[in-house]
């Protein structure tokens, strides 16, 4: 195989932990940056060692990262005309020896490179025997004879797994191979596959016939029977290994674990076998998938074939099929699935068996595509005698996550990043669990709650268009409740708009002509400091001269929204400090670049992009002992020559940030270590901090006063609309 010691554009960036343009920049300005050695004149390729030697010589990295001189010689190893993941394969059996016979690498690794190389392919293939059984070994593909760049992988992954623990370092190259091929891989988030965990409770056995990397069956503890399918051999075994490393070194083999290859629709890896839980998310809009030889196919219910154009339906049929009496399907979809005209007769045979149970609508950004707000599709398979035909509509994007709705609720607008994932498994599971019990046990279903969930017998849903979106169904949100509710709200806000001070008393003054007692012209600059600025010095000056720190997260450390696990460290974001609210995830089992940052009080924290935001870490309070997360910059000035409010104003004015900032792309990025700040005395500096601060917090009031303001007309603007108020006199 060919040496393929090669990176693009976007991995320079990640090494050197700057924007893509950034490198654009770099190839423009520099005479002597590498030239491309191949890829395309969109997206050309450069010698990793030239690039290296590059970053050095400037002074933008120390050393190669040990995560990308492993993900480098993984690349290395790729073949081209084979799949792309296949080195992961080797790479998670050598982890798998590492995690469950640690040992035995140990005295391997003092071997001759000609011995080990005989000794280490039967290590690893006698730990995945012990691990998977012979038939689940020989599934993976392992080589025989390693040659001299899989001992180099080897050793790096030794030395990952030492810094990262072999489970971690698993993780972070799966991470990257997701990053590299989103269009041909789209995992299901850890927070969504713990969500459908939790809505099937703890089955003894559980299916995912569109297994992926294994996110919905990790989230299941490995005394659970697992089982699953890929349509991708490859992507099949990385499940397999991801599983097996996640499960206790100690736990006797072979595992629970059965993953087979093969298109669960056309080649069955189960056939009538069947489960407690069948859960996936499947894949969307599929046109082949299989509609002409399938037919005849004895999972269609009556002979009902999905059509054509409705492959979604065919995997929930399918899951169907595989979940034995009493058991439950979960199924993560798209929000058409439930109105498309072709498939209503499908949909009218699951209210009409009770095999549909609940519909449950989240917002967008809960899985992949991120930018559609799927369903959740739950079902039970009918045990003979079961005559319960009500069917639970959520709308869990729509659900309040606060008083009066306000803010923090899940909206169709936010992203990944800004799903409440606390409020949002309570509001599925309190619903769910309510109705299920009800019908297991035939109880009285629990009251609708507007706005919310609507519980509706299967005959109401029966019509010519059988549409089951939760959002056409569940009643609206009922107003917030009378005057009283709404003059309290009033109260508030006129409390908020009375504690703000007077603007007049935050304008800065005139500064002083030449020669006044401002001290010279430069006073202007200085905002009334007091003291004209003596030139300007930059970031990147003040680190050099040991007056300021700098941390930079690149992409950030991995993370976990606050509430999906156990507890952690939480991790303040970018989006955390551009919105002002608390840390919103906690720092995940494989921190990133600066995941061993922790925030002390006086520390200045920027976006990566700018926006004119910043904001000094208080004495006390939820940004204290924080983690750094993503797309952020930690500034740690020395207070005894420099003010950290000063420090945070400056990247809060416009002009502080303009000459740093990189505009070669629609999104401005900020080269942290350009920024410019007037030279000034520390008195000034603080005097000048402090109408900065006063200012920061005036603007903070003022947000807070307007969000509350527009709850308070929304409110009012309901009552008035549905009758429950009447205009004032």
């Amino acid at each position: 195989m060919p040496d393929r010691s090669e990176v693009t554009a976007a991995e320079i960036a990640r090494l050197a932990g700057v924007g893509r343009a950034a490198v654009s920049n770099w190839r423009r300005r520099h005479p002597d940056f590498p030239r491309p050695v191949g890829g395309t004149d969109a997206s050309p390729a450069f010698a990793l060692p030239e690039v290296e030697s590059w970053l050095r010589a400037q002074g933008k990295i120390a050393e190669l990262p040990l995560l990308e001189r492993v993900w480098q010689l993984v690349d290395t190893l790729r073949d081209p005309a084979g799949h792309p993941a296949a080195p992961l394969v080797e790479a998670g059996a050598l982890l798998l020896l590492l995690h469950r016979e640690p040992g035995h690498w140990t005295e391997l690794a003092d071997r001759p490179d000609t011995r080990l190389a005989v000794a280490l392919p039967r290590a690893v293939t006698g730990t995945a025997v012990h691990a998977f059984g012979p038939d689940g070994a020989r599934t993976l593909g392992l080589p025989g004879l390693l040659g001299s760049t899989q001992l180099d992988l080897a050793r790096l992954l030794a030395e990952l797994a030492a810094r990262s623990g072999p489970v971690g370092a698993y993780e972070q190259l799966l991470s990257r191979y997701a990053e590299a091929n989103t269009r041909q891989l789209s995992p299901t988030p850890p927070e969504a596959a713990e969500l459908l965990a939790a809505v099937a409770g703890v089955p003894a056995t559980v299916l995912d016939p569109a297994v992926g990397l294994g996110a919905v069956l990790l989230a299941h503890p490995p005394t659970t029977g697992r089982y699953g399918q890929d349509a991708d051999p490859v992507t099949a075994a990385l499940a397999r290994l991801r599983l097996a490393l996640h499960t206790p070194a100690d736990e006797p083999g072979p595992l629970p674990l059965d993953l087979r290859a093969g298109d669960a629709l056309r080649a069955d890896g189960f056939p009538g076998d069947t489960f407690e839980a069948v859960l996936c998310q499947p894949p969307y809009n599929e046109r082949d998938w299989g509609h002409d030889e399938l037919q005849f196919d004895t999972r269609w219910p009556g002979g009902l074939v999905p059509p054509r154009g409705e492959s979604e339906l065919a995997w929930v049929l399918h899951c169907l099929a595989h979940t034995r009496p009493g058991g439950l399907a979960a199924l993560l979809l798209p929000p058409t699935v439930a109105a498309r005209r072709a498939g209503r007769r499908i949909r009218a045979e699951l209210l009409r068996s009770g095999a549909l149970r609940a519909v449950i609508a989240l917002p967008a950004g809960a899985a992949p595509p991120y930018g559609v707000p799927l369903h959740l599709w739950v079902l039970r398979a009918p045990r003979p005698g079961d005559d319960f035909r009500q069917v639970l509509l959520l709308d869990a994007g729509a659900a309040p996550s606060g008083p009066a709705g306000a803010a923090g609720a899940p909206t169709a607008e936010g992203g990944r990043d800004k799903v409440d994932w606390t409020e949002l498994r309570r509001t599925v599971l309190e619903a769910w669990r309510g109705f299920d019990l009800a019908a297991r046990e035939g109880l009285p279903v629990p009251d609708d709650r507007p706005g919310v969930h609507r519980a509706m017998a299967a005959i109401d849903l029966l019509d010519d268009e059988t549409d089951l979106s939760p959002a056409r169904h569940v009643p609206p949100a009922a107003p917030l409740g009378g005057a009283a509710e709404l003059g309290h709200l009033g109260g508030r806000l006129a409390e908020l708009l009375a504690g703000l001070p007077d603007p007049a008393t935050l304008l800065p003054q005139p500064a002083a002509a030449p020669g006044g007692a401002s001290g010279g012209a430069g006073g202007g600059a200085s905002g009334g400091s007091g003291a004209a600025p003596v030139g300007t010095v930059t970031i990147g000056e003040l680190v050099r001269g040991g007056v300021l720190e700098v941390f930079s997260s690149g992409t950030g450390a991995a993370t976990r929204p606050t509430g999906t696990g156990p507890g952690g460290t939480p991790v303040v974001t970018d989006q955390d400090l551009a919105t002002g609210a608390v840390p919103s995830a906690v720092l995940a089992d494989c921190p990133g670049p600066a995941g061993d940052v922790r925030t002390r009080p006086g520390d200045v924290l920027v976006p990566a992009l700018g926006g004119g935001t910043a904001r000094v870490v208080p004495a006390d309070g939820p940004l204290v002992g924080v983690a750094l997360g993503r797309q952020l910059h930690l500034l740690r000035p020395d207070p005894a020559a420099l003010d950290a409010e000063f420090l945070a104003g400056q990247f809060r004015s416009t002009a502080g940030t303009r000459r740093a900032a990189s505009h070669a792309t629609t999104t401005a990025r900020l080269d942290i270590r350009r920024v410019e700040l007037p030279r000034l005395p520390l008195p000034a500096q603080r005097r000048l901090g402090a109408a900065f601060a006063r200012l920061a917090a005036f603007d903070t009031a003022l947000a807070q006063a307007a969000a509350l303001g527009r709850s308070l007309t929304q409110a009012a603007t309901d009552a008035l609309a549905t009758g429950t108020l009447v205009p004032p006199a």
